[in-house]
């Protein structure tokens, strides 16, 4: 009777823990402490000593996750020891991390693969807690310097993002593939990973901050391995209008119809902020702070499996075929692309706007207009080039900088424009849109706008109440990236 007891209970928590319903996820923004500028490596022991201090801070973010009930923690990318080296200088601050399947415990068995004294603190954070701890830390992989691909030190480094389940065991290991302008201290697989696990509350998967805007892994992720939720730990600087942490990585959970845990790194000098715990259907909580240099928890409850919908983007702007073009149209600039604007001379009114394939559409009316702020409709369809390459396509209702027009797609953060409606559509040769509504402060918009089934991107009555920075649909046309043939 004993036996048969214990069997029902273990198939009673195995269902249980099979069919949750809903989690609780934490994301932590660090700020992280930074080692010293140096052209040369410093000793191990300084090394660990440096990590061990941000190490300490991040365990007690953890802890404090895990005692409100948090099942996982997501923290930033660099968040152990920075971002300032070179090749040579990271060399003291890597450790080497083995693949997965090696069922492997740091807290329990920590020179298994070598001394990994970072690892084993991790692992024991997420044993001693019983939370999933997700981090970014640096791997070392010996190579042959016969191989022409080895590097001069004889070894690889990786930026690199590991799991630990709730009993401390490595769970998930992923190198990040597409390296930032700068990453030079640091090697990229030979072919993009596809990491993802699975957790007694969804499927999960992972990649790092840049990563996020190429096919390669992201979009893979929930295309091919269907990932319920995606771990996203970064170094994000805010790039204003289309480009700030909360306001695209938001954007993306909503087009990719997937829950997404955004971590960032918390650094005003280098405009680093905003991190938030987002899904399809609620765009929050999240945190955006540029007058402190404190971190923040952010802890909030999900769905395992999140809403799913189907968008076709370009529907609604195939049918429309008589709005007109602006009387003044030119040229501006945004983040280094040449858009094409025309200037909303009304305080209501339809509008389109068109660059190569595609054209921009927008039915608007404004509350409170006010004559020293200037609003633009947009349109851009080409490749982008400046830190990195890929293709856009994007329309953006945007406020100027100031009245004069070359001020426009300039980063402005203040407004005092409101508007009682809007209606924004475009004629997408791309299923992968994201949404944007941004307001004065760079806040989000949470429950002021939807997405219709038909591809518009529409505000709610609620909008009204708020001065409004833009609205965008930022569209990536993958297959037109110019170094990506996706079959």
């Amino acid at each position: 009777m004993i036996i048969l007891y214990l069997l029902l209970v273990t198939l009673f928590c195995g269902s249980s823990s099979l069919t949750l319903s809903k989690y609780t996820a934490a994301v932590y923004e660090h700020t992280v402490i930074l080692p010293n500028t140096a052209e040369h490596p410093v000793s191990v022991d300084e090394a660990l000593a440096l990590m061990n201090k941000n190490l300490d801070i991040l365990e007690k973010a953890v802890e404090k996750a895990a005692k409100q009930g948090a099942h996982i923690i997501l923290t930033p990318e660099d968040g152990v020891y920075g971002w300032i080296f070179s090749k040579e200088t990271i060399y003291p601050y890597l450790e080497y991390i083995p693949e997965p399947e090696f069922n492997w415990i740091p807290c329990t068995n920590p020179e298994r693969f070598g001394p990994t004294p970072v690892q084993k603190r991790l692992s024991c954070m997420a044993r001693d807690n019983s939370i999933y701890v997700a981090a970014n830390i640096g791997d070392k992989k010996p190579c042959n310097t016969s191989d022409a691909k080895c590097p001069d030190e004889g070894f690889y480094s990786y930026n690199t993002a590991v799991v630990y389940d709730s009993d401390g065991k490595l769970v998930a290991r992923y190198h990040k593939y597409n390296l930032f302008t700068g990453e030079t201290q640091f090697n990229f697989p030979e072919e993009p990973e596809i990491v993802s696990f699975e957790t007694p509350f969804g499927k999960f998967g992972i990649f790092i901050c840049f990563d996020i805007l190429f096919y390669y892994p992201a979009v893979s992720l929930v295309v091919d391995q269907k990932v319920d939720t995606v771990l996203f730990p970064t170094a994000w600087s805010n790039v204003l209008p289309h480009l700030s942490a909360i306001e695209f990585h938001s954007a993306w959970a909503m087009g990719m119809q997937v829950n997404l845990l955004s971590a960032n790194l918390h650094n005003t000098s280098m405009s680093m902020t905003g991190s938030g715990i987002f899904s399809p259907d609620n765009l929050g909580p999240f945190y955006y702070n540029k007058d402190t240099e404190e971190g923040h928890l952010l802890i909030s409850e999900l769905n395992v499996h999140p809403r799913k919908s189907l968008t076709k983007w370009n529907r609604h702007a195939s049918t429309i075929k008589n709005y007109p073009s602006g009387i003044n149209i030119f040229r501006g600039i945004v983040f280094y692309d040449n858009y094409t604007f025309t200037e909303l001379k009304e305080t209501q009114g339809n509008y389109t706007v068109c660059q190569n394939n595609l054209c921009c559409h927008l039915k608007y009316k404004i509350a409170e207009p006010f004559s020293d702020e200037v609003y633009v409709l947009g349109a851009f369809d080409d490749l982008h080039l400046f830190e990195g390459t890929y293709y856009l396509q994007v329309c953006t209702l945007l406020k100027c900088e100031s009245t004069d027009l070359s001020s426009c797609g300039n980063s402005a953060t203040v407004s005092k424009t409101r508007f009682e409606s809007f209606s924004l559509s475009g004629n997408f040769s791309t299923n992968y849109v994201f949404p944007e509504v941004l307001l004065s402060g760079v806040n989000l918009a949470p429950g002021m706008f939807q997405v219709l089934p038909d591809g518009r991107l529409k505000s709610r009555r609620s909008i009204s109440s708020k001065a409004l920075l833009s609205a965008t649909l930022f569209g990536r046309w993958y297959e037109k990236d110019t170094d990506l043939n996706i079959k």
